[in-house]
């Protein structure tokens, strides 16, 4: 495994959709074992392929709902496409493409996910509060959407800091 570069608001890469994934192979899960040693030396919660310079549909999703005595885990979603929402939250989202920055995005509550595994097994699975909201942030990376671009404003560091938005 080895870190990654993760690639900033001023790359063009972060703006161009990106491929389907069509050959399961090695070069693929080293793709993804790199993409989950960038995503934990960067202390993030999700990661999507183009953020590191690939424009392939491969996102990484920390799954942080867990039991107070259990580990968060990584999920990985290879061509991701959500079936699913309801509900609606309104907050404060972060990228790390896009350091130190916050700006106020409304996403679904509840979010339900159909992808492929990274052997090609078709498989669905469902995120409610920061999952849903990591899904839809890195299924819109694979789209060329970055969360500015969704957000009603961005937030200040005086009222990150207050909790007061």
């Amino acid at each position: 495994m080895a870190t990654r570069n993760i690639l900033t608001k001023e790359e063009p890469g972060l703006y161009k959709k990106c491929r389907a994934v069509t050959d399961f192979n090695d070069r693929l899960h080293q793709l993804l074992d790199d993409m989950k040693e960038t995503l934990s030396g960067a202390q993030g919660v999700g990661l999507a392929a183009p953020q590191v310079g690939v424009l392939r549909r491969a996102v990484l999703v920390i799954e942080t709902n867990v039991p107070e005595d259990e580990d968060e885990y990584v999920i990985e979603l290879i061509n991701p496409e959500i079936i699913e929402t309801s509900g609606e939250q309104y907050g404060p989202e972060g990228c790390l493409s896009v350091p130190g920055e916050f700006g106020l995005v409304k996403r679904p509550m509840n979010v339900k996910v159909r992808a492929q595994d990274r052997f090609g097994q078709w498989f669905e699975v469902e995120g409610t509060g920061l999952t849903a909201r990591c899904f839809c942030h890195e299924i819109d990376h694979l789209d060329g959407v970055v969360f500015t671009a969704k957000c009603d404003r961005m937030l200040t560091e005086e009222e990150l800091e207050s909790g007061e938005y």
